[in-house]
């Protein structure tokens, strides 16, 4: 009996039982992936004006839980050497301490969104220059916003953590993976992207092409239909 692994090839490597050579021909690794036809064809732009952003404007962006692992006391430290808006969309334990952080440390490029609508997270991904997540703690196994950012075309700032999030975005390729808990690394990278549009936008075309050859639901699904064939024929 095959072994299926959803996830991705991390998965596969950090497994003492699944890494084992003896297993390789019983194991099959499905990436978890999105359907696009799932989400609103339609944003929401009034988002933009209630964050104060102007159309043309770059920004970053992180949208997910407000968690400790999630890193974002980096970002904000990070977000003072950057040169554009840092957009956090997402409520949780840390938005609190998150807030007060930023006040202490004088970061006002630091927007506090809240909580958005699926049509106000199309227009905040549609827009930003990228997608930060900082990160810094393997309880982020995977990462499924890197794999939204993907979709859209955007390039993306990660950690390497040894996790799935470095198999979603490819260093040097669909964004930058940098060493985790470093402001200064993130800041970097972020203003690599700010200051050279050009690279922004051949690293999103690059991991638009990575979502669709990967993380589409036509590719997932057909990675199951190919697994369920090859099992009923044994």
């Amino acid at each position: 009996m095959k072994a299926i692994v959803a996830g991705a090839p991390a998965y596969v490597r950090t497994s003492p039982v699944l890494s084992n050579s003896s297993l390789a021909d019983r194991v099959r690794v499905i990436p978890f992936g999105i359907d696009e036809q799932s989400y609103p064809q339609l944003g929401d732009d009034s988002v933009l004006q209630r964050l104060g952003i102007d159309g043309a404007e770059p920004y970053f962006l992180f949208i997910g839980v407000l968690r400790y692992y999630k890193g974002l006391h980096f970002l904000i430290q990070a977000a003072d050497s950057v040169g554009a808006k840092v957009i956090v969309a997402g409520t949780g334990p840390e938005g609190e301490a998150l807030r007060n952080q930023a006040r202490q440390l004088g970061a006002t490029n630091v927007i506090f969104a809240g909580q958005v609508t699926d049509a106000e997270k199309v227009t905040l991904l549609r827009n930003c220059r990228a997608l930060a997540l900082p990160s810094h703690l393997r309880s982020e196994a995977y990462g499924m916003v890197l794999v939204e950012a993907a979709m859209f075309g955007k390039p993306m700032v990660s950690c390497e953590i040894g996790t799935g999030t470095s198999f979603i975005n490819t260093a040097g390729e669909t964004g930058f993976v940098v060493p985790a808990e470093s402001p200064l690394a993130l800041a970097e990278a972020m203003n690599a992207l700010l200051t050279d549009e050009q690279l922004a936008v051949a690293m999103g075309h690059a991991a638009r092409r990575r979502y669709e050859s990967l993380f589409s639901a036509k590719v997932m699904g057909q990675s199951y239909a190919d697994l369920f064939s090859e099992v009923a024929a044994e």
